[in-house]
C-alpha cells in the first residue's frame, strides 16, 4: 500500500522528518538501553509521569513521544512511520507532517494526564502515529481526490485493524491510541487545507516508471 524510499538517502532528502524521527527512536532506544548508571536518572526525568506533570513538568508531554521501553514497542511504532509516514509527507509538506505528528503525541499525553492516576507513566510514540491514521481517515473519507477509493477501503481496514489490536493490547495506553487519533482528525482540515499528494504506491524510481 505505502512504500517507502527504497533507501536511506532517498528517505533523507524527501521526507526528513520521518527519517528525523526514526533516527530519534532507534537511537534513544539503543542509549537507554545501555547498562549505564547514570541514565536512569535521565530517563526518569523525561518520561512521562503524570504526577510530575501535573506539578508543572510541561516538557514530559513531548519528551515521551520519541522514547520506548523494550525494543518490540519501538520495533512496531518505527515500522509504522516508516510505513505510513512517507507519503503524508509528502502530501502535507515537512513542516505540517511535523506538527500532526507533535500534535497527536501531545494530545495523547494530555488524555493521559487527564484520565490516569497520578502515579501513571508512559512512553512511546503510539499517539501520534494514530493521528497520522486520523489524517489518513479524513483523506479516505473526505478527500477522495488525495486517494482513490480502492486505496481508500485498504487504508481504512488497516486503521481498524490497528484500532482493534490497540483495544486488545493487555498493558497498552488505549487512550493515547484514541486521543491521538482523534487529534488527527481534528486537525485534518487545517492542515490539509492544500495537499500536494505523490502516486500512493510510490518509489524512487524515474517518475514514468512510478508505480500509481
Amino acid at each position: 500500500m505505502f512504500l517507502p524510499a527504497n533507501d536511506s538517502r532517498t528517505l533523507i532528502r524527501l521526507c526528513p522528518a520521518v527519517a528525523a524521527l526514526l533516527c530519534a527512536h532507534i537511537a534513544l532506544w539503543l542509549l537507554f538501553a545501555l547498562p549505564i548508571a547514570t541514565l536512569e536518572p535521565v530517563w526518569q526525568y523525561t518520561v512521562g509521569t503524570n504526577g510530575a506533570i501535573l506539578r508543572g513538568e510541561y516538557w514530559r508531554l513531548v519528551s515521551p513521544i520519541v522514547l520506548h521501553r523494550d525494543f518490540s514497542h519501538m520495533a512496531a511504532n518505527s515500522l509504522s512511520l516508516y510505513v505510513c509516514g512517507p507519503w503524508l509527507e509528502r502530501a502535507l509538506g515537512t513542516r505540517r507532517f511535523f506538527a500532526l505528528y507533535l500534535a497527536g503525541g501531545i494530545g495523547a499525553n494530555i488524555a493521559t494526564v487527564l484520565f490516569m492516576p497520578p502515579m501513571y507513566t508512559h512512553v512511546g510514540a503510539s499517539g501520534a502515529i494514530f493521528a497520522l491514521f486520523g489524517m489518513y481517515s479524513y483523506l479516505a473519507l473526505f478527500r477522495r481526490e488525495a486517494i482513490a477509493p480502492r486505496y481508500a477501503q485498504l487504508l481504512l481496514a488497516v486503521i481498524a485493524v490497528n484500532l482493534a489490536l490497540a483495544l486488545t493490547r493487555p498493558n497498552g495506553n488505549l487512550l493515547a491510541h484514541l486521543f491521538g487519533f482523534t487529534t488527527g482528525g481534528l486537525l485534518a482540515p487545517f492542515l490539509a487545507v492544500r495537499l500536494d499528494p505523490p502516486p500512493l504506491l510510490w518509489l524512487h524510481t524515474p517518475k514514468r516508471n512510478r508505480l500509481f
